[in-house]
């Protein structure tokens, strides 16, 4: 390496393509990947908790609308809920715990709705389970009582 001096000031002389990065520079390189990397994680696991909370407000409205015709003596209100896209159909099944799940490529438990004949519910469609498909993120359902019935069924809008 030449030095050349100029006044009270040296210029070091770089061979051509040669480059030099500091310890600062590198470090700052560094970090930028790692802030990165940490924000596409935490996008992605923020679009997950969306899913998330569209599901249980599902879940908590299917409920709040059960609930309010099982408190009436007859009643028939044809419903439409927003779903994730990635859920296939919404499933009630006869089981003791959970008579509710969602179908996706993985199932995915839902949890016990109160007040629904189950029993009469599955008998409509036809099998157990009986699912309601989701059609870009909705899912339209028939919830009804009838004079003398003590629960709620739940049919396919057609």
């Amino acid at each position: 390496m030449q030095f050349i001096k100029r006044g009270c000031v040296s210029i070091k002389k770089v061979k051509k393509g040669q480059m030099k990065l500091s310890f600062g520079m590198i470090f700052s390189i560094i970090l930028i990947i790692v802030f990165l990397a940490f924000a596409i994680y935490a996008i992605t696991k923020f679009l997950g908790f969306q899913d998330t909370l569209k599901i249980e407000g599902f879940m908590n409205d299917l409920q709040g609308d059960i609930d309010r015709i099982w408190k009436g003596s007859q009643a028939s209100i044809q419903v439409e809920y927003s779903l994730p896209k990635k859920i296939d159909a919404v499933c009630f099944t006869d089981e003791e715990h959970e008579n509710l799940f969602f179908q996706s490529e993985t199932i995915i438990r839902g949890k016990k709705i109160e007040h629904i004949d189950i029993l009469e519910t599955t008998k409509n469609g036809g099998e157990d389970p009986f699912c309601i498909e989701n059609e870009n993120g909705k899912v339209k359902m028939i919830i009804k009582k009838d004079f003398g019935e003590s629960l709620v069924t739940i049919t396919e809008q057609v």
